[in-house]
């Protein structure tokens, strides 16, 4: 087994396959599958992952790998798998899928070295090993291949005597910190402290710390719980009586805080009929996906855990998905209450060295459950006796650039291969998912009440129209007003909620009608307040706001839209005394923002939280008891076949908020269009008539679940171009499906040109097209060329969640 087939660092279709390297005989043992690898490749030298090994080629002539990059293979076998499925599934280059799977760390330019693992002592290696530790406490990788050790070095790691710290250049290194303990034995300390002159109480107090305590400490901690300087520790070192080493500690991202352990809840009867044919699928190690159906505050997050803790009492492993903004801290905490130590966390919030340390956790297999993000289904565990996918309608599960794969999918795909359940929950599931349920190829399962029978919230619905008619200018209708006085009043907390996807602020004249517009882009400027600046959000061009305007030189000059500052403006306009705060993207752009302001609002330091999609879910306090919406149609005027169903799930979602506990909830809702059904029937939590009522639209214009779609997206600085390439695509396309499938387009984009790029689209509808993969993929190789020199871009997705 001398040969390793290698996948190579270069997106692009001529590299899109395993190229094969001899391996030096002083790698043999190191270089496994998974592993990943520098080679030579045309003049340079490059990564690569191994997918296997073989004993020949059918090349003659074959380079050397130069070196391994990992002493353990950073994909385990399912997941080298697992890429081959990923690559066919999104139409992506291997190596994509493979990245995908990794933490940033591993993905950057490298610097290596070899230490010594925890607790190992020098002694217990081989002579020459331990004479280069002796006075190093790491070694160079290049030494050690240098001076031709890694072979040896593979036995040590295997043994778990010595590991390799990858230090990527500007981005992960291991956080050291220094560590004292003591050199010699207990009895040698007692001699060493009798010794001691009665003056060196510093001294003394750390010997009988270590007689006491004999592990490492971190310094830090040392000197503040002794209340002694460093001095003592110092002299103590050059005695010989203690020893100082940089050693590693784990970036923790909840380190400061402390989880109160709590047990498990006692079920209701619904719960426990929710939750058995779960457990009975992980007893029999059966691969079925349920979808739980709960209404909001039905107590989906107890049966996530309980489960779990069957999954754990079988020494299996969890991942739970939760959706990327909603990584409230809550869930997390109830994770960690329940669990402890065996979570690891992965999400955006998290810097790439606490990420790297979490991915890390999980690979030496010091944790049973991740909870995190949508790239957290790739977590490298080697033996899952469940997935949870939280909120399972969240357009956040979909990927948007390569490769474009939807988090349900690798979940279930993963999940047959360990014969485990994949639970898919939520109070509004997408329709795809419920359509399945309905047709036997998910297990519906139900919880149609609340914990402790609280009722559902009540709704109300304003027509904001009939308010301007009577003359109230306002963003509040006097009935919302009312009600948010009322709860001030009763210091009850409210939650006010301003729906702003495409609702955002621009600059126009009130003159001439002239909008400011992004000069790259054909879209309009986002004002930000909070520096009185215009940006695009497109491509990121920035303008300060004009005092006069461009085209008729008019001072009338405004912002129109409903920013959350806006809001906040007028309401303490109105309500001077109420205490708000603001969650946005101005205010929760620092990291640990979010937690210290939801944690301010539940500690009851405010009587309103304002906010975005941000506050829509997960949130559970007892203390709301008023939720407003203050646009509930921003969504319906979008370009998107899905734009009822999003309205629809994000005001349940967000109504879902008002009463959890034991006080009564009311939710008001303010709309322009009050007898829309997604905002009529979100009224009355009805999702099943919702859901009737939207796939009847949906068969009746040919989309999902009815049909599949596909989207291609062309773009190029010119627009004839784009125009003529997006023309013979589309024909092409067409002279190989069948007379089923419908391909609408070329038409240009919603967004006509990003980043002066013109972009145009085509949509294909289809029920059963096993070509059309391979068709895609032709016109992918076919542009290949053209594509690489950077001119033209054409992307395709498969399974497409934005279309614009």
């Amino acid at each position: 087994m001398n040969i390793a087939s290698v996948i190579v660092d270069v997106p692009a279709k001529q590299t899109d396959k395993t190229f094969d390297y001899k391996i030096p005989d002083k790698f043999l043992e190191v270089i496994k599958p998974g592993t990943r690898v520098i080679v030579p490749f045309g003049p340079r030298k490059i990564q690569g992952f191994v997918m296997e090994l073989k004993d020949q080629s059918s090349f003659s002539k074959l380079r050397s790998i130069v070196e391994p990059l990992d002493l353990t293979p950073v994909l385990n076998e399912e997941l080298l798998k697992l890429g081959e499925w990923l690559t066919e599934h999104t139409l992506s280059y291997k190596i994509s899928s493979y990245q995908a799977m990794l933490p940033a760390a591993l993905k950057a330019k490298y610097e290596k070295k070899i230490v010594l693992a925890k607790g190992t002592e020098l002694n217990s290696l081989p002579k020459n090993l331990a004479e280069l530790f002796l006075n190093n406490s790491e070694l160079k990788w290049e030494d050690a291949v240098a001076q031709g050790l890694v072979q040896q070095l593979q036995k040590e790691a295997a043994a778990g005597r010595v590991e390799v710290v990858y230090q990527v250049k500007d981005r992960v290194r291991k956080k050291l910190l220094k560590h004292i303990y003591p050199a010699i034995g207990s009895e040698q300390l007692e001699e060493a402290r009798a010794k001691l002159s009665s003056q060196a109480s510093g001294q003394q107090a750390v010997i009988d710390f270590f007689l006491k305590h004999p592990e490492p400490v971190e310094q830090r901690l040392l000197l503040t719980t002794l209340g002694i300087s460093q001095a003592s520790v110092q002299s103590l070192v050059k005695k010989g009586i203690l020893k100082a080493e940089e050693m590693e500690v784990y970036r923790d991202p909840y380190a400061e805080r402390e989880f109160e352990r709590k047990v498990a809840l006692e079920l209701t009867a619904e719960q426990e009929k929710a939750i058995s044919p779960i457990l009975s699928s992980i007893e029999k190690e059966h691969h079925e996906v349920f979808l739980l159906y709960g209404v909001t505050g039905s107590g989906k997050t107890e049966i996530y855990l309980q489960s779990i803790q069957e999954v754990l009492r079988k020494g299996k492993e969890a991942i739970v998905l939760v959706p990327e903004i909603s990584l409230t801290p809550q869930m997390v905490t109830r994770f960690k209450e329940r669990f402890g130590d065996l979570v690891a966390v992965m999400h955006s919030g998290l810097s790439a060295g606490e990420k790297y340390d979490e991915w890390r956790k999980i690979q030496r297999k010091e944790v049973k459950v991740v909870v995190g993000a949508r790239s957290a289904i790739f977590a490298p565990f080697e033996n899952i006796g469940i997935i949870i996918i939280d909120e399972e309608h969240e357009t956040s599960y979909k990927q948007e650039e390569n490769p474009r794969y939807h988090a349900r999918d690798v979940a279930i795909q993963r999940a047959k291969t360990y014969a485990c359940p994949v639970v898919l929950g939520s109070a509004t599931p997408s329709l795809e998912s419920f359509a399945r349920a309905q047709k036997g190829r998910y297990t519906l399962l139900t919880l149609p009440k609340r914990m402790n029978n609280q009722a559902l919230p009540e709704v109300e619905i304003v027509d904001m129209r009939e308010e301007l008619r009577t003359g109230n200018r306002s963003m509040f209708s006097v009935k919302l007003f009312e009600k948010i006085k009322d709860r001030l009043e009763r210091k009850e907390q409210t939650v006010l909620f301003l729906n702003k996807r495409g609702h955002s602020s621009f600059v126009m004249c009130r003159d001439c009608g002239y909008v400011m517009n992004c000069p790259h882009c054909d879209i309009t400027l986002t004002y930000h307040r909070y520096n009185e600046q215009m940006k695009c959000h497109y491509c990121g061009y920035e303008d300060r706001v004009p005092t006069i305007c461009p085209e008729c030189n008019s001072e009338h000059i405004r912002y129109f839209g409903t920013g959350t500052q806006k809001v906040e403006e007028e309401l303490l306009k109105l309500i001077p005394e109420a205490r708000v705060i603001r969650m946005d993207v101005d205010t929760t752009g620092r990291k640990g923002s979010h937690e210290k302001l939801l944690t301010a609002f539940q500690e009851g330091q405010a009587d309103i939280l304002l906010g975005t999609q941000m506050i829509a879910k997960g949130l559970d306090f007892p203390n709301i008891t008023l939720v407003g919406v203050l646009s509930a149609d921003t969504m319906l005027n979008l370009p998107d076949f899905r734009s009822s169903e999003k309205t629809f799930q994000l005001l349940t979602q967000v109504s879902g908020r008002a009463g959890r506990h034991k006080l009564p909830g009311e939710v008001v809702i303010q709309t322009y269009t009050p007898e829309h059904y997604s905002v009529e029937l979100a009224g009355s939590q009805d999702y099943d008539r919702f859901y009737q009522q939207e796939m009847l639209m949906r068969k009746v214009h040919q989309y999902p679940p009815f049909y599949y779609l596909s989207l291609v997206t062309v773009s190029h600085e010119e627009l004839m171009k784009v125009v003529s390439v997006t023309e013979k695509i589309a024909k092409f396309i067409t002279s190989r499906l069948s007379k089923d499938s419908v391909v609408l387009g070329p038409v240009a984009s919603p967004i006509p040109r990003i980043n002066d790029r013109y972009r145009y689209q085509c949509l294909i509808k289809y029920k059963k097209e096993p070509e059309l993969s391979t068709t895609l993929k032709t016109i992918l190789d076919h542009y290949q060329q053209e594509m690489g020199s950077g001119g033209l871009q054409i992307s395709v997705d498969l399974n497409p969640y934005i279309l614009m």
